[in-house]
């Protein structure tokens, strides 16, 4: 326990702030994707690149009150990076949606039919079409779940498959990110 106070005062005397920073949101997604800054890089991020990334999205967690977190991986890429230097316009973002995420894409009418509930994905989603992001749903899972086009928020557009998606984006110079 000494150990650790001396650390700690060391800490404090020496200027150490990370213990008191907050995670923020924005400036690109506000509200979603919180992120921490990195003020001292020594691997600095290249502010002069555009990213080209997608997010290959094929779960849904079990809580249907929930925001897909594997959807907000995309907010904060875009709060990330954007806090960190990039240019908004340098951030190009797809989502490819799919298997047990396909009903995150329900416009509210037809989610709160199937769960209850409003989407809790919705706002987040509208954001992130807002700012320009692609969000694709694979047109097999429309299928096998049973959520047809009509039904999805607007905005999303459908694709023949996932895998189609994924290729066509990559294809493109956009990197998968899959987590």
């Amino acid at each position: 326990m000494r150990a650790f106070c001396l650390f700690f005062i060391s800490m404090l005397a020496t200027g150490f702030t990370g213990l008191a920073q907050q995670k923020n949101t924005g400036p690109v997604i506000q509200g979603y994707g919180a992120v921490w800054d990195i003020p001292q890089q020594s691997y600095p991020t290249d502010t002069t690149k555009t990213f080209r990334v997608v997010f290959d999205v094929m779960q849904s967690p079990e809580d249907k009150t929930a925001v897909n977190p594997w959807m907000e991986t995309a907010a904060r890429f875009l709060n990330m990076h954007a806090r960190g230097g990039v240019p908004p316009e340098a951030l190009k973002v797809a989502l490819v949606v799919h298997n047990q995420a396909s009903t995150d894409l329900l416009d509210d009418p037809f989610y709160r039919d199937r769960f209850g509930v409003p989407n809790p994905n919705a706002p987040l989603l509208k954001e992130l079409m807002d700012f320009g992001a692609d969000v694709i749903f694979c047109g097999q899972s429309s299928h096998a779940r049973e959520v047809p086009i009509e039904q999805t928020l607007p905005g999303v557009r459908l694709s023949l498959s996932a895998m189609t998606a994924l290729i066509q984006l990559q294809d493109s110079g956009y990197r998968l990110i899959k987590f």
